[in-house]
């Protein structure tokens, strides 16, 4: 009764417009003094520790490499080369768009930070090919969804946190399935494009331009490079990888002068501004999360939901519905440190590996960026553009079924998640 109303005041509050990491918190604080789980004197060590980790430190660096990578113009030689590399062919700056949201990826690990920085530099460009205004934004929050998708990500940071995991072994993991959703947002675009003839590029591939594009982007590229290099060789953990990432790029702006001392406060407080709606979060989440285990409540669970069905395939379909559903109401960080302690004994029981579940539970929640209510790509989408957010989610209907249609892949077929770890 006590978890029921616990549980039950977070979502009442949540209805009330309250901030998630507020109505989490007095939702666990309210368990506690039903439980009398942890004593509240404990409440402020056990909030600290939540957030005191080392792995933690790579997310503000991230954003931080992604806001340089911007503001010193590398994020244009980026989608530059993008767009000499597949620009000739047919729907080829839409599929540069894609490209541009995967390199991007690679270097701010944050979804919406992606959708922001290609959507202004694209979103006048595709107009003027041929897309519709809210099919064009569609296209750029869903190219974004592989922010959270393809390492560095924020979100296998935090699940690693969360479940005791390597962050490093989440991120070898989550290469072939973050390049498949890439891969499935740009053949989804093509078929898009040859039903409507939105766009019809008629230009030849110039190997020339391309090597011009290769050569004015090598620092861009370096970013990324450095960043997946390190961490899949085996020379940097993320968080280094990350401080290294982020010394190169302002190295790199610094001496092209396209960033100046000035410039650092302003860059400092783009990530602090991340940071800050995220740790709180994280640090709320996981006391609750601690909660719920000592009340034994992810066991109830398991035994509870095996008790309906045990056929693994009909379990992975309930879990896969669950991240659907929770990732259209609520944010990643909060579903992860929720959902995973309740969900990872579920995946163990049915004899999933764990890294096969972190991976497949991002993947399907990564629908979430582009599903209303909570859709927060279309939101960054619809505040650059004034465009309805349900116009542009509309429009995004085919990306969400390839999306949901690669999830289900990645879910069933433990190879593709754990062949690089091999």
């Amino acid at each position: 009764m006590a978890v029921t109303l616990g549980i039950g005041l977070v979502l009442l509050l949540l209805a009330l417009a309250v901030p998630f990491w507020v109505a989490l918190g007095l939702g666990t604080v309210a368990l506690l003094l039903g439980t009398g789980a942890l004593p509240l004197s404990l409440l402020g060590e056990a909030l600290f520790q939540g957030v005191d980790s080392f792995a933690l430190i790579a997310i503000p660096l991230f954003v931080l490499t992604g806001d340089v990578m911007v503001r010193s113009g590398l994020a244009y030689k980026l989608l530059d080369f993008a767009e000499a590399t597949t620009g000739s062919l047919r729907s080829g700056f839409g599929t540069s768009t894609v490209l541009g949201c995967g390199f991007f990826a690679c270097i701010s690990g944050s979804d919406a930070a992606d959708a922001a920085a290609i959507g202004r530099i694209t979103m006048k460009r595709l107009v003027e090919l041929g897309y519709p205004k809210p099919y064009a934004c569609a296209l750029v929050a869903s190219g974004a969804c592989t922010g959270v998708l393809i390492p560095p990500s924020i979100a296998y940071i935090i699940l690693g946190l969360v479940l005791g995991i390597s962050s490093a072994s989440l991120f070898v993991a989550a290469a072939i399935p973050g390049v498949l959703v890439l891969l499935g947002v740009v053949v989804t675009n093509v078929v898009m494009n040859r039903l409507n003839g939105y766009e019809s590029s008629t230009g030849r591939f110039s190997f020339r331009r391309w090597l011009r594009a290769l050569n004015e982007a090598k620092w861009a590229l370096s970013i990324p490079g450095i960043i997946l290099g390190g961490i899949y060789s085996g020379v940097f953990t993320p968080t280094e990888s990350a401080a290294v990432a982020v010394a190169v790029a302002l190295l790199v702006g610094m001496v092209q002068g396209t960033i100046r001392l000035r410039d650092f406060p302003a860059m400092l407080e783009t990530s602090a501004r991340v940071n800050g709606v995220i740790l709180p979060i994280i640090g709320v989440a996981m006391l609750f999360a601690q909660t719920l285990t000592i009340l034994d409540v992810p066991q109830d669970f398991v035994r509870h939901l095996t008790s309906l069905t045990a056929d693994p395939v009909a379990l992975k379909f309930v879990m896969l519905a669950i991240f659907i559903v929770a990732g259209m109401f609520m944010e990643t960080t909060p579903n992860i440190v929720i959902l995973a302690p309740l969900l990872h004994p579920v995946a163990k029981e049915i004899g999933m590996d764990q890294v096969h579940f972190c991976v497949f539970m991002i993947t399907s929640l990564g629908l979430g960026f582009i599903t209303p209510p909570m859709g927060l790509n279309l939101f960054v989408m619809s505040g650059l553009t004034g465009t309805p957010i349900m116009a542009i989610a509309r429009k995004a209907v085919p990306f969400v079924i390839a999306m949901v249609a690669i999830s289900i892949l990645v879910g069933f077929v433990p190879a593709l998640s754990l062949w690089t770890l091999r």
